[in-house]
């Protein structure tokens, strides 16, 4: 299983699932995160936390605990 955490910067990945469950789930979701759609890696902050992505047209920061419930390929 690959997250989005082991993906380089750059490069695009597919959403395969979404693990989680209740409210973190939907808010991920929410987020515009489903399966399917295309996510590219744009920036990692020093520390490795947060992420910035780029996914359905938009910039989003998202937590290192949040991206390793996100399996892509």
């Amino acid at each position: 299983m690959k997250t989005l955490n082991d993906i380089k910067i750059g490069k695009p990945a597919r959403v395969v699932k979404l693990h989680g469950e209740g409210a973190l789930k939907r808010r991920i979701m929410d987020m515009g995160i489903t399966k399917g759609v295309e996510i590219v890696i744009r920036k990692v902050a020093p520390l490795g936390d947060p992420m910035e992505i780029s996914v359905r047209g938009y910039e989003l920061s998202l937590r290192k605990a949040d991206a390793a419930m996100i399996e892509v390929e």
